[in-house]
């Protein structure tokens, strides 16, 4: 990276905060790690991680220049293909950006994954490998049922069960607070609670073993669907001996382009690493209680 200097620095807090330290320092390492960086979108493709003239998107861009700035190498992809036992080992962490059913064509026509790529994927991280799951990557591998439910009780999908939360629907692009649960976790110390404008997702199917970082707060929020208690938006749980992060938030174009979005994420990428040491001890129940309660759609 300079790896020990990794979001040693402060960045500026969007929205009218000064700065503050990324919160976390990284051993040096001669091997710098890999990232798989995959953006294929089954359903509905986001603006963020639309190629245009072949070139990639911006979403692909951000993670690559934090990458350069960083010491982590990233390839991009949107070829589902890629995903087989042999290549997820070359990997150390996953970052995806997707939707849909990414075993099945459609979508931005881009090649679907082997069914043993989705499997080789999640035992990847289950033996020790990390992922990290931004925005849609919730609306991906739905589990079977109605949408508008919950699944308490019921099967959830392998690939939601690893990433501690699905995809229910989403109001109108709205200001709302994100509140700071854990200012301790990497990419969150010294941050405050925050406003941002963002298309947020509402959410159910969390486990109890979420360490939830970052809550939505539902106060005043537009549409049935967030008429609920505070449910969790940011979280870190571990996978087996793998280290799961998640962000509801990217979306927008300045969301991407926000530091404090870069300060999350690349504290999100440091603990899927293993360089960034934090305390995941469950606390969904702490922090957002009533969050398995869901509003109307």
């Amino acid at each position: 990276m300079h790896r020990r200097d990794l979001l040693k620095a402060g960045a500026a807090v969007a929205l009218g905060a000064s700065s503050f330290p990324l919160g976390w320092a990284a051993d040096l390492v001669k091997t710098p790690r890999k990232l798989f960086m995959f953006t294929r979108s089954q359903g509905y493709e986001h603006d963020v991680v639309r190629r245009k003239n072949g070139e990639l998107s911006l979403a692909e861009r951000v993670v690559t220049d934090l990458g350069k700035k960083h010491g982590f190498e990233v390839h991009c992809t949107k070829d589902g293909r890629e995903i087989l036992p042999e290549t997820v080992a070359k990997y150390d962490a996953f970052l995806f950006e997707t939707t849909g059913d990414l075993t099945k064509e459609g979508g931005d026509k881009n090649p679907p994954m082997p069914v043993e790529g989705k499997k080789a994927l999640l035992k990847a991280v289950a033996d020790g490998k990390g992922f990290v799951g931004c925005h849609c990557a919730s609306d991906t591998f739905h589990s079977p049922g109605d949408k508008g439910g919950t699944l308490d009780g019921q099967p959830v999908d392998s690939y939601i069960a690893m990433l501690g939360g699905e995809f229910m629907g989403h109001g109108s692009q709205q200001n709302s607070f994100m509140r700071v649960a854990d200012k301790s976790f990497p990419g969150a110390k010294g941050l405050d609670d925050f406003r941002l404008n963002e298309e947020w997702y509402a959410l159910r199917n969390f486990p109890n073993d979420l360490h939830v970082v970052l809550v939505q707060d539902t106060e005043g929020m537009k549409e049935g669907m967030y008429h609920r208690p505070n449910y969790p938006a940011t979280w870190a749980r571990k996978h087996g001996k793998g280290r799961v992060f998640y962000t509801s938030m990217g979306h927008r174009d300045d969301v991407w382009q926000n530091p404090t979005f870069h300060a999350v994420l690349l504290g999100g990428l440091g603990w899927a690493f293993g360089d960034a040491k934090a305390d995941v001890t469950p606390n969904l129940e702490k922090v957002t209680p009533g969050a398995k309660e869901l509003g109307k759609k």
